[in-house]
């Protein structure tokens, strides 16, 4: 335990530094030093045998032979790959997907592997970093330890010539020349100098190192992240999902809906009309009056239908577009509602609904959860972007986190590449800001 509070205490005391006095001394900067130290032996290691393996293929390609030797390569090249993500995620925090595996061209064994690796861009770009990183090791390797290493050499020049004074010379360290003609740092001035220098090198550094390594987080993203458009096919396979579970649950609660309200009702009307047709002739007074309940039943019913209907796809939305439709659904939230819409023309029909029905679920969070007395919705166009604005003045406190009905509906733009921004502090006021693309 007391070890743990000294550590804790010496870490709150260098937090308690300026950011450029405590650098050199962040596990930080150490991380990405050692992150340059290693990459300059382990980049000659994957350029010799890339180049080797390559070059050998390459001979062999007019005896066929050389074929199976490119894809070996690859393989290996992709082993590097990986080791080389690792080391990222280690040393420089640097999170990067590993790239989806090979498939093979078709199912003709060893042969469809071969192919498909060949034809793999992944595996291309694996064995370019293999290339390209060696010369980049050795240069941010004679950058940054030469740099560091004079840092810490000057920065306490001062204290271990003072303590080892028979290895600098008598009379201090020897810059150039011979024992007859030499010039040695020895007075006050030039001590002071010296570590001035050492500890101006030692803030600027480990901003050189982090610069250099920056150039290292682009070339491991670029080159041996997934490509773009695998990163797209996967982000189409979850948007997939995403609209197919949407399209059940929608379903699902017509189902529910037409289950519990309309269709029940419907029931007990064809009960009521029923015992009012077997009254008629014994009591045509109560027979009226169940026909007029009944009468009530099938308004009601109608007004569930038309609600039904309103929820699947509004008619004034088709025949008028979002204003209107807007308009509608503001007139039925419990708090007054101002709606401005400015759209020089009508976005994708399929847009156009979802944008409908975002705001349409905003107003009902407002009138059951925000307790506001006023909100407003603002709806324009910036660009290629179609924007949605729900403010209210409510209690604030909304979060899309927090696994409510903001969430699915932050997953819901998500897939048609949309987006939900909530603003909504504790104590209001609450803007959530909306974001669709214009066409679909």
């Amino acid at each position: 335990m007391a070890m743990a509070y000294g550590t804790d205490t010496r870490t709150h005391r260098l937090h308690r530094l300026p950011r450029p006095l405590r650098a050199p001394f962040e596990g930080r900067t150490w991380r990405e030093f050692g992150y340059v130290l290693l990459s300059l032996p382990l980049s000659i290691v994957f350029f010799s045998l890339a180049v080797s393996l390559v070059a050998t293929g390459a001979g062999l390609v007019v005896t066929f032979l050389g074929i199976p030797v490119l894809a070996a390569a690859l393989a290996m090249c992709r082993g590097f790959g990986a080791i080389e993500r690792l080391r990222a995620r280690a040393l420089l925090g640097l999170r990067v997907t590993t790239p989806a595996p090979v498939r093979p061209l078709d199912s003709g064994g060893p042969m469809a592997w071969v192919g498909g690796m060949l034809k793999s861009g992944v595996s291309w770009r694996h064995l370019l970093y293999a290339l390209v990183h060696m010369p980049w090791a050795v240069l941010s390797f004679s950058i940054a330890l030469p740099l560091w290493a004079t840092a810490w050499t000057c920065a306490t020049y001062p204290l271990w010539h003072w303590v080892f004074p028979a290895y600098v010379g008598s009379d201090g360290l020897q810059l150039f020349g011979d024992r007859t003609h030499a010039y040695y740092l020895d007075s006050p001035v030039e001590l002071t100098a010296t570590a001035a220098v050492g500890l101006l090198l030692l803030i600027t550094t480990p901003w050189i190192v982090h610069g250099l390594t920056t150039v290292d987080r682009l070339l491991v993203t670029g080159l041996l992240g997934p490509s773009r458009l695998e990163g797209r096919v996967v982000e189409l396979e979850s948007d997939r999902g995403v609209v197919v579970d949407t399209a059940a649950a929608d379903l699902r609660r017509i189902e529910r809906d037409l289950h519990d309200g309309a269709q029940a009702r419907l029931v007990a009307l064809a009960m009521d009309l029923g015992l009012a047709k077997e009254k008629l002739q014994e009591d045509p007074d109560a027979a009226a009056h169940m026909v007029a309940e009944a009468h009530g039943e099938v308004k009601l019913a109608l007004q569930e239908l038309r609600d039904l209907a309103r929820g699947i796809h509004p008619a004034v939305l088709t025949d008028r577009g979002l204003n209107a439709a807007l308009s509608s659904v503001a007139s039925r939230c419990t708090v007054p509602v101002k709606v401005t819409v400015d759209l020089p023309d009508r976005p994708a029909e399929a847009i156009e609904g979802i944008a409908y029905f975002t705001v349409s679920e905003l107003l009902q969070n407002v009138s059951k959860h925000a307790r506001a007395t006023r909100a407003s919705v603002d709806v324009w166009r910036a660009h290629n972007r179609l924007m949605l604005q729900v403010t209210d003045d409510g209690q604030g406190g909304a979060d899309i986190t927090a696994g409510s009905g903001l969430a699915g509906l932050a997953e819901r733009l998500d897939a048609v590449d949309g987006v939900l921004v909530t603003d909504s502090p504790t104590g209001g006021p609450t803007t959530i800001t909306a974001e669709l693309p214009w066409r679909a």
